[in-house]
């Protein structure tokens, strides 16, 4: 299975990357997302570490659950060959209401077929109110 665009990446190729990842996290769906994984990929979540597509699937959807109306933007940062840096921010509220904005920062590496092999992300949260949220 291929996943284009295909490394090495150019800026073109490396815009429309974040974007489809973007996309594809917007869709709040682990199986869609889960596919642009290698079978054996390995996570940085915060303090959490993951190896492998059913463990990133089951991680998604415990993080949707809790995670509610959840929407991210992302913005490349940086790029060179197989790996890509992005900056992000994605804003979710919890069961009690209380919304939050993540920001961050994403180092992703991939495999010659344009899977993810390797994704570090390195996540603070800010608590905020519904009239501060910036991602509608």
């Amino acid at each position: 299975m291929t996943r284009p665009p295909l490394p090495p990446f150019t800026d073109e190729t490396a815009r429309a990357k974040v974007q489809a990842a973007e996309d594809a996290w917007n869709s709040r769906d682990p199986e869609r997302v889960a596919l642009a994984y290698t079978e054996d990929s390995v996570w940085r979540n915060r303090d959490r570490f993951l190896t492998g597509r059913d463990e990133i699937r089951a991680f998604l959807a415990d993080k949707w659950e809790r995670e509610l109306d959840y929407r991210l933007r992302k913005e490349l940062w940086a790029h060179t060959g197989n790996r890509i840096s992005v900056r992000f921010e994605y804003e979710w509220h919890d069961a009690s209401g209380q919304w939050w904005r993540s920001h961050g920062n994403e180092q992703w590496e991939f495999d010659d077929d344009g899977l993810m092999r390797r994704r570090e992300a390195s996540i603070n949260d800010v608590p905020i109110t519904a009239r501060d949220r910036r991602i509608v």
